[in-house]
């Protein structure tokens, strides 16, 4: 897709350049803006990004992270991941947010007024950047959004060196609080629909994604100072009142794309048996929220399928499977597009004290994760759910899997962070899918698009080489 934008935008510079030198004063509209303004590009960008990716997550994520599967035809349910049906696309949702949000960077760089965006945008592009190579592994990165220099087909970056080089994720992630904490000026940041402009509410959001990338290179890097210097700071994402989310509505201007698609679409997602058993298992009343009881039930009952079955050879019925809940379809203003929050934070803090990264009580973090994720999906926190066997901490299950699989419960829609999760940790424990296309392995990356093979032909050959021909079976550098 970014291939496509560069070539065009080159195109137009060739037909520019060859027409007559009055070209521009004849056809420039007088009463038209020549650039868009940042506040518009912020919430366009925040608002795609947020909408795509929870859209993915619901058609995609879930999937490959076992939450729900497929009742009929999806051949990226049986793990064929270079065939994208519904979804299983992103790269152009990175690509085209990237590009954008590297305009409010430039704006903010150039224009005075505009300051105020330089340290949200680079935020955001670590955040962006972030997402995206955890998926693909390898990515176009410092030359992809260098758009004065007409980059058509920039090379791909090693993961370790978007994570840690100059203008990489964590090197961003600081240059963004900074420029927030030098900013002086009076101008208010507007377009945000993450925080209101608030921007301590970015800083939060910063160090809390500085916790989770540090954790997530921590088996390559030592994190441990960087870890416990943030936490005794004690600047990031706590409760839910601070989460980078926004929240979907009924209807414009903030829908959510399920409630919008014809019924066969929704209907074609149920509850993952993988899911299923991992609640009842809790006996976590989140199953009532998050899923509905079969229409076949006679006693409110839920009922999950095998992910990934061959349609050519079964067809399972719709009513002895529990679809999703009614906050995905029928009422989506319960529903938010979740950039990162509070529990998300406290459990990975929880599994930064338990590995002995920084010192804190992992316990206390656990237990606090698990009430404000029961908060976040709107369900009560049954009064025994953390002194019962199968949630209380540390007791048949390791703490580790007891973390990891209470963040996964609640990633639920969350783009790919469940499977990333898993692919990091190897908890929860997922099935052998019914009918794999990928010889009963769970894919641990995802492919490059065939587009770039076809627009950006040199580089992606030795990305593909590296990923021995783009296979889904090759970690990526974090995981390695």
């Amino acid at each position: 897709m970014k291939n496509i934008l560069y070539i065009l935008s080159f195109l137009s510079l060739l037909t520019i350049a060859s027409c007559t030198d009055d070209f521009q004063n004849i056809n420039t509209n007088p009463n038209a803006p020549v650039s868009v303004q940042p506040s518009l590009l912020l919430r366009q960008v925040i608002y795609n990004y947020g909408e795509e990716m929870s859209y993915e997550g619901f058609v995609a994520g879930d999937l490959l992270s076992q939450h729900r599967t497929a009742l009929g035809f999806n051949l990226f349910d049986r793990h064929a991941l270079k065939s994208p049906q519904l979804g299983g696309n992103p790269w152009s949702i990175f690509y085209t947010n990237l590009r954008d949000n590297e305009i409010i960077l430039n704006q903010s760089r150039t224009v005075d007024a505009f300051t105020v965006y330089e340290g949200p945008a680079l935020i955001l592009k670590a955040y962006f950047a972030a997402g995206l190579t955890d998926l693909f592994g390898d990515v176009p990165y410092y030359e992809a959004f260098n758009g004065t220099t007409i980059t058509v087909t920039p090379s791909y970056d090693n993961q370790e060196d978007i994570y840690l080089s100059e203008g990489g994720i964590l090197d961003n992630l600081d240059k963004g609080i900074a420029a927030i904490e030098n900013y002086t000026d009076v101008i208010s940041l507007e377009g945000d629909i993450l925080f209101h402009g608030d921007l301590q509410g970015w800083v939060r959001f910063a160090n809390s994604l500085k916790i989770k990338h540090l954790i997530r290179i921590s088996n390559k890097e030592d994190v441990s100072a960087e870890l416990q210097a943030i936490y005794d700071a004690d600047n990031y994402i706590k409760e839910n009142s601070e989460n980078a989310i926004f929240n979907f509505t009924n209807s414009d201007p903030n829908s959510f794309r399920l409630a919008q698609l014809r019924i066969g679409d929704f209907t074609n997602f149920v509850l993952s048996e993988t899911m299923e058993d991992i609640l009842i298992d809790l006996n976590d009343t989140r199953i009532s929220t998050l899923f509905q009881p079969f229409s076949n039930s006679k006693s409110s009952e839920f009922n999950g399928l095998l992910n990934g079955i061959d349609a050519t050879s079964t067809s399972p019925k719709l009513a002895d499977y529990s679809l999703a809940g009614t906050a995905f379809r029928d009422d989506t203003s319960t529903l938010d597009a979740n950039f990162i929050t509070a529990w998300e934070v406290q459990f990975t803090l929880a599994e930064a004290a338990e590995k002995n990264l920084i010192t804190a009580d992992a316990e206390q973090l656990y237990n606090h994760g698990v009430a404000l994720a029961f908060e976040y999906w709107n369900t009560a926190l049954p009064v025994n759910y953390l002194t019962e066997q199968a949630a209380y901490y540390n007791t048949d299950k390791t703490p580790l899997e007891q973390i990891i699989t209470q963040k996964w419960i609640a990633n639920i829609i969350n783009g790919y962070e469940g499977w990333i999760e898993y692919n990091r940790t190897g908890f929860p424990e997922l099935k052998t899918i019914s009918a794999s296309l990928n010889n009963n392995l769970i894919p641990v990356r995802m492919p490059y698009p065939a587009e770039e093979e076809t627009l950006n032909a040199e580089h992606y050959a030795k990305a593909a080489i590296n990923t021995d021909n783009n296979s889904i079976n090759i970690p990526v550098w974090w995981n390695e």
